[in-house]
């Protein structure tokens, strides 16, 4: 019965999702290009409120446990499970204090209405996981960036969604990068839940009332660890804050 009445919310939703998004690509670019970095970083932060606000219509609620735990400022690296785009949206709201970057796929970074512009323009990694060469400058500048600027840097290591809430392995290459070139950091575990069943049905329909938890577990400082402890604690205490 859910499925059958998510249709015609899922029809709202996405009307109102692309309408957000292509709404705010001229604002972006209009912060960016006119009055610089914080401007284009408040578009990009009320982009995200209202993208939120459209998954209420789903029922979609979110809540972040521990935040006032984060360290501020220092530089910062994020480590998270990922479970859906969702995932994102909340974290860049909720946490815009801290200036999440991200490591994200290539493809992302064009053809996405103020999504792709963002990335782009804003100071996140884009990759190619195909190219090994390409990713480690990509990765070791945003690791340099978050360095001088005590912004923060969002990676998970998966390297993809889970479909299920079931962690996948965590591949570590990204993660020492940003380790090594960003010494005085400190890494933040983070457990994500109940953001895949926002997509258990695939894209359409969408699923309803969800609600998304954030778990901010201990910060590791990345001087005081060597980097096999840093991504075992991370590892262990991201995957024993997933809820099944």
């Amino acid at each position: 019965m859910q499925k059958l009445i998510s249709y015609p919310i899922s029809v709202i939703y996405y009307l109102c999702f692309g309408l957000t998004l292509v709404v705010f690509h001229p604002i972006q670019w209009v912060c960016f290009n006119l009055f610089g970095y914080q401007a284009h970083k408040v578009s990009v932060d009320y982009l995200n409120f209202f993208l939120l606000k459209c998954t209420n219509l789903l029922g979609t609620t979110y809540k972040f446990e521990n935040l006032d735990s984060i360290p501020k400022g220092v530089p910062l690296i994020f480590v998270s499970n990922h479970q859906s785009m969702y995932d994102i949206i909340a974290m860049i709201w909720f946490m815009r204090r801290f200036h999440c970057k991200f490591v994200s796929k290539k493809e992302l970074g064009k053809g996405i209405p103020s999504v792709s512009y963002n990335l782009r323009h804003g100071g996140s990694a884009l990759i190619d996981r195909k190219d090994p060469k390409q990713a480690i400058p990509a990765i070791k500048g945003l690791s340099e960036y978050i360095e001088k600027n005590n912004r923060s840097a969002v990676i998970f290591p998966e390297g993809t969604r889970s479909k299920t809430g079931h962690p996948k392995p965590f591949a570590q290459s990204g993660l020492k990068i940003l380790c090594k070139y960003a010494p005085s950091a400190y890494v933040v575990p983070i457990s994500i839940n109940n953001s895949w069943k926002v997509v258990k049905y695939g894209f359409f329909p969408l699923g309803l009332g969800n609600r998304l938890t954030f778990v901010i577990h201990k910060p590791l400082k990345v001087s005081e660890f060597k980097f096999e402890e840093i991504i075992e604690k991370a590892e262990s205490a991201i995957v024993k804050g997933i809820k099944f």
